[in-house]
């Protein structure tokens, strides 16, 4: 079967860390994946298995911090 698409928008303190090995998964099988988080956040970073796009908050990685 072909790979299909799939858009995934994650939170900061979801279940990323277990969604990141399925998407990798996902990915190795053909899957197009695109991940959209905030520029600043603290656990989704790039992968060889998915596009990242990122969009500007208000917010610095500190103050991120500091909320959590």
């Amino acid at each position: 079967a072909d790979g299909g698409k799939l858009l995934v928008v994650p939170m900061d303190g979801s279940h990323w860390l277990s969604m990141r090995l399925v998407l990798a998964a996902l990915g190795q099988k053909g899957h197009e994946i695109i991940v959209v988080t905030p520029e600043v956040n603290l656990n989704v970073k790039a992968s060889e298995y998915y596009t990242l796009k990122t969009y500007p908050v208000p917010l610095t990685r500190e103050e991120l911090g500091a909320c959590m």
